[in-house]
């Protein structure tokens, strides 16, 4: 179905290791508005939509979700690479190490592990869309504001391009809308 190309969509640089980064970051990876929750919307919603074009748009960002949850799981290893466990503890993220060691796994930057209450896929499209492009808008928050709180150049440059991704995709999920509703409201001759 896909040709995997064994490289990232975007390089994941860290300009150094940093737990409090890496603490702050994991929320993209497992959090209510990360690259999982968006990845498994979309890749279901895409079902129930009424044309071919608006299936293999959710398909394409769903898929491409995929790709920055590679990117950020990077992200978050490079920025504990090394580390030592008094260092994990220090940043808050004993408990974390506690039950994952060092792995990636799927949790908010509470370590709250995540829910498929995260997501939503109700069946009408004009819904299912809107709820995408409101999707959209608080992971760029969220990139936004990781961005605000980091001081490394390399990394931010990761969470620009990222940033910059969930923009794209809010307006690809806009114009589907539109498509959707000039469906919805032809009229249908048999």
């Amino acid at each position: 179905m896909w040709f995997y190309e064994k490289k990232l969509q975007y390089p994941a640089k860290v300009g150094r290791a940093n737990l409090r980064m890496a603490k702050y970051l994991i929320t993209q990876y497992g959090g209510p508005d990360g690259e999982l929750a968006a990845s498994l919307r979309y890749l279901t919603q895409r079902y129930t939509m009424p044309t071919g074009q608006a299936k293999a748009i959710l398909t394409d960002i769903g898929t491409e979700e995929l790709a920055h949850l590679e990117i950020i799981a990077t992200l978050v290893y490079k920025l504990m690479d090394r580390s030592t466990v008094g260092e994990i503890e220090a940043a808050g993220l004993g408990a974390y190490y506690a039950d994952h060691d060092k792995a990636l796994y799927y949790v908010n930057g509470e370590s709250v592990p995540w829910t498929a209450a995260y997501i939503q896929s109700k069946g009408d499209p004009v819904a299912d869309l809107h709820e995408d492009m409101a999707a959209e808008e608080k992971a760029r928050a969220t990139y936004e504001w990781l961005i605000n709180l980091s001081d490394d150049p390399d990394l931010n440059d990761t969470l620009k391009f990222l940033r910059q991704r969930e923009i794209v995709h809010f307006q690809r999920f806009g114009e589907t809308l539109q498509l959707v509703q000039e469906h919805l409201d032809s009229k249908r001759v048999y």
